[in-house]
């Protein structure tokens, strides 16, 4: 199962390369991957393959921007070639702890619901927020970084990292 993973890992990394992903973008997802898996432990309820999915693809879209928009734009990219709408959706929902469809129309993005809602896709967003670079951070540094956005979405941050460790535990 681990050289399957890897060699999942590796085509995942081929697809960001073709979309014309910058190798620190690349090395980014690989740690979200990580910590992501790190995170799911031994869960019986993760899907692996669809988190793996997840995790490498979930900043495809900072191949045509690195905005705000990058997370409709890599889900809508990954759309247009056909890959999973399960894939789609954590790549469209890992942006903070999610942004509501009222919230995307005040950021003059598509307005839908981006707030993850499965485990893969919690999963995969608290990962990102546990991740500066490519280097592991602690949730309340991720915290701190947004300091000027409404403590609303803070604590929206805060709660999704409280329950993905609940759930995984």
């Amino acid at each position: 199962m681990p050289g399957e993973m890897d060699s999942k890992r590796r085509q995942y990394e081929s697809l960001l390369i073709s979309a014309g992903c910058d190798p620190r973008v690349i090395a980014h997802c690989r740690t979200v991957c990580d910590i992501a898996f790190c995170l799911a432990g031994n869960s019986p309820f993760v899907d692996r393959d669809l988190l793996l999915a997840g995790a490498m693809l979930h900043d495809i879209g900072r191949s045509k921007t690195h905005a705000i928009d990058h997370a409709q734009a890599g889900a809508d990219y990954c759309r247009s070639v056909g890959i999973d709408e399960r894939v789609c959706r954590i790549i469209e929902c890992h942006t903070g702890a999610g942004i509501t469809a009222d919230e995307c129309s005040l950021l003059r993005l598509a307005p839908r619901n981006c707030i993850p809602e499965t485990l893969e896709e919690k999963l995969v967003t608290d990962a990102d927020n546990l991740v500066k670079g490519h280097h592991r951070i602690i949730i309340g540094e991720s915290i701190g970084d947004i300091f000027y956005l409404p403590r609303k979405v803070r604590r929206r941050m805060y709660r999704l990292h409280s329950e993905v460790l609940l759930t995984c535990d």
